[in-house]
């Protein structure tokens, strides 16, 4: 039998392990040009929020009873696809189950090692930041780069290549233990607490000479006070707005509005990481070389078992996850 997490019912606000539902159906048979892939781990994203309100949005809402959206990696059961065989790892949009038949032509094989990596660091987490940063930011060495949600999957990334490419690194994160991590394992130059007293205060102190490049992972009042520090010609990255996916208020994601653009004359874009969908095989070979150069690490927290998901995207919001959240099936 085939165990997967459905969505049961539409959260108002934070969600709860009720929204969610824990079935059992026959495992699927693969079609031609299909593959069945046995999930070994699954991904846990904030964007899966979005995915679980009929808001517009920039992809179709999950419906009740189906199958929660993630990302997943694992090894092929059975091959209906030539470029396929049992055995191979791969990673793709497969869901929150154990078992998924998926297009041969929706999957990407991943020959590294360890096969967690394929969701994170060589997967769209690492591709996010190396797009987000470079293509989107244009960070110039020399220039200060802050981040949001630094603890996490994405902006741990960022703030590396950040270093890499010459720029100052300043991690925003919620609390002492994740600050001091961001300086002492990754590098960061700077870390400021946004949950302790006096944060307007010591984003100043961290940014003495203003801030270039923003990626913002979060939206709401961190967002505010990054951006009054902007210099002229500022870069601002919109990834994600975490604080915001729970506000069943439908509060602006930039509390004062947008005039800050015309002050500082700067630039925000949105971007989405299927964007640059043609350019992944180049953002996983330089990722790859710092990998293995050690430029980059990265972290990840683990939840057991697959009825443990809901639990794990939950946390996501609380601040339990350091790095990749993931799940083993």
């Amino acid at each position: 039998m085939n165990r997967q997490v459905t969505l049961a019912a539409r959260p108002e606000g934070e969600p709860a392990e009720s929204d969610f539902a824990l079935v059992e159906s026959e495992v699927p048979e693969p079609g031609a040009g299909e593959v069945l892939v046995r999930a070994h781990y699954l991904s846990v994203d904030p964007y899966q929020r979005g995915r679980m309100s009929e808001a517009r949005s920039y992809a179709a809402p999950v419906q009740l009873g189906e199958v929660m959206t993630a990302q997943a990696v694992g090894e092929v059961v059975q091959s209906a696809d030539p470029r396929f065989s049992p055995g191979d790892t791969v990673v793709g949009q497969l869901g929150w189950q154990e078992y998924a038949v998926a297009r041969g032509s929706t999957l990407r094989k991943f020959d590294s090692q360890p096969e967690t990596a394929a969701l994170h660091v060589l997967g769209t987490t690492g591709f996010t930041a190396y797009f987000g940063l470079f293509d989107v930011g244009k960070p110039l060495p020399g220039e200060t780069v802050v981040v949001s949600a630094a603890a996490g999957a994405v902006g741990q990334i960022v703030g590396q290549l950040a270093k890499i490419a010459g720029c100052r690194a300043v991690g925003i994160a919620g609390g002492p233990e994740k600050c001091a991590e961001l300086k002492e394992r990754f590098g960061f130059d700077a870390a400021v607490d946004y949950k302790a007293d006096g944060f307007s205060a010591a984003l100043k102190e961290a940014c003495p000479d203003g801030v270039d490049v923003y990626f913002d992972n979060v939206g709401g009042g961190v967002s505010a006070a990054v951006v009054g520090r902007l210099n002229v010609g500022g870069r601002i990255a919109v990834c994600g707005q975490i604080s915001m996916y729970n506000d069943p208020t439908g509060a602006p994601p930039m509390p004062g509005g947008f005039g800050f653009l015309i002050v500082f004359r700067a630039r925000a874009e949105g971007f989405l990481v299927t964007d640059y969908l043609p350019r992944f095989p180049e953002a996983e070979r330089r990722l790859s070389r710092w990998l293995a150069d050690g430029a980059l690490r990265y972290e990840e927290t683990i939840t057991e078992g697959i009825e443990n998901a809901p639990k794990a995207f939950i946390g996501l919001f609380r601040g339990a996850n350091r790095g990749k959240a993931l799940v083993r099936v």
